[in-house]
């Protein structure tokens, strides 16, 4: 299989410093999520100035400065899907920054995780491409090396339920097909995303933190897929409590 090719070689033919260049004090821990609507939201509340713009030809998206209790911070959204995802976050690494907290909806694989519950991934199934060139083959790879005691008295604090569990990450939502849904349920996954396993093998790579965390969505734990607050427009103030429980984790790494 072609995705066996993990090439250890450092150098690459493109690389990111090719692209862009460090911003002198770049905030070092980044936070990012991937709902427009709470992006917008989150920088109406919080004093932001624009940093630089990174994106495709499919258009740029701002970096901002932020300010959250008196600490500055580096906030963007994140794009959906996980090549371009891992792509952008390339591109901040050189910028500047040194750790990112991601956070975003996923679907659920266990019907018991309420809508907008909090998950907290141990490990992502690799059921996608892009983890494949920054790490060896594996079924799996481990996330949230750090930080979860943190998160978790955070959530403590604040009153939020939450679970631990497997995470499948897929690039391909149509094919989410019952066999499929059976088998990584099987594997321990609680709920499924885009983003993460790749996402994890970036920051491994290049000697970066990570930390993910979702809030629960669509149900595919159902014999009917059942969307719940899929769309970004419903339960918005709930979500947005949510962003800042991003903040918070963020001043703590900020402590080590």
């Amino acid at each position: 299989m072609i995705l066996k090719e993990f090439d250890e070689n450092r150098a690459a033919v493109i690389e990111p410093t090719m692209i862009r260049s460090p911003i002198p004090d770049f905030p070092e821990t980044s936070i990012s999520c991937f709902s427009s609507v709470l992006f917008e939201k989150t920088l109406e509340n919080l004093p932001h100035r624009e940093l630089e713009k990174i994106g495709s030809a499919n258009g740029k998206e701002p970096v901002y400065e932020v300010l959250y209790k008196g600490k500055r911070f580096s906030f963007f959204m994140a794009s959906v899907g996980e090549p371009n995802c891992v792509a952008n976050y390339e591109e901040i690494m050189v910028l500047g920054s040194k750790r990112l907290i991601l956070f975003g909806n996923c679907g659920v694989l266990d019907k018991n995780i309420e809508d907008c519950g909090i998950i907290i991934p141990t490990a992502a199934i690799r059921d996608e491409g892009c983890s494949y060139h920054y790490a060896p083959p594996s079924d799996m790879i481990e996330v949230n090396k750090k930080y979860i005691p943190e998160f978790k008295k955070i959530l403590d604090e604040h009153g939020y339920v939450y679970t631990e569990g497997v995470t499948w990450t897929t690039d391909a939502f149509y094919r989410e097909t019952p066999d499929k849904v059976k088998r990584r349920k099987e594997q321990g996954a609680v709920c499924v995303d885009m983003e993460c396993a790749g996402m994890q093998a970036l920051c491994d790579f290049r000697g970066a933190e990570f930390f993910q965390f979702f809030y629960a969505a669509d149900n595919l734990d159902h014999t009917e897929w059942q969307p719940r607050s899929l769309s970004g427009h419903d339960r918005v103030d709930d979500k947005l409590k949510i962003v800042f429980l991003a903040f918070e984790l963020g001043l703590k790494t900020e402590e080590y």
